[in-house]
C-alpha cells in the first residue's frame, strides 16, 4: 500500500518540512471535518494552490494528498448523505448501510495510518508513494 522510493535529488530540510506539512494538513482537516467530507479536501486543496509552485518534491507530495482526499471525499460524501437520509426521510437502518459504514470507518482508519507515516517519512526526507495515488501522481506531477 505504502512503497518508499528514490527521489531524483535529495530533498533539503526545508523542502521535507513543507513537504510533511501536506500531509500533516490533510491529516488535522480530515479528523476536524470527519462528519462534514469536503472540509479536509478544501483544506488539503488550499495548501496545494499555496504550494503549487514550491519545488518539485514538495508538489509532488501535496499533489498526492489531494489526490488521497479525493478518494475520501467519494466514500465520506456517500456515507454523510446515506446518514441523513436516515435521520430526515422514512428509510430505515439496514444491514448494507452497517456494512457500508463500517467499511468507511476502516478505509478512513488506514488513510489516518498511511497519513501519519507519509509525514513522518517525508519529514525524514525519505520518498513515499501510496499505491495508486502515487502512480496517479507521477503522470501529473513533472519536475
Amino acid at each position: 500500500m505504502i512503497q518508499e522510493t528514490t527521489f531524483t535529488y535529495k530533498p533539503s530540510e526545508h523542502e521535507s518540512e513543507k513537504a510533511s506539512n501536506s500531509y500533516l494538513m490533510s491529516l488535522v482537516a480530515l479528523i476536524a471535518g470527519l462528519p462534514l467530507p469536503i472540509i479536509n479536501l478544501l483544506a488539503t486543496f488550499f495548501f496545494y494552490l499555496a504550494n503549487r509552485k514550491g519545488t518539485y518534491y514538495v508538489r509532488w507530495h501535496c499533489t498526492q494528498a489531494l489526490f488521497s482526499q479525493l478518494a475520501l471525499l467519494g466514500i465520506n460524501s456517500a456515507s454523510f448523505w446515506w446518514t441523513v437520509s436516515i435521520l430526515f426521510t422514512e428509510e430505515r437502518v439496514s444491514n448494507q448501510y452497517f456494512a457500508y459504514i463500517f467499511t468507511v470507518i476502516v478505509f478512513n482508519l488506514l488513510e489516518i495510518i498511511s497519513t501519519v507515516y507519509a509525514a513522518v517519512q517525508t519529514r525524514k526526507g525519505k520518498h513515499i508513494q501510496f499505491l495508486f495515488f502515487g502512480n496517479i501522481t507521477n503522470l501529473i506531477c513533472r519536475p
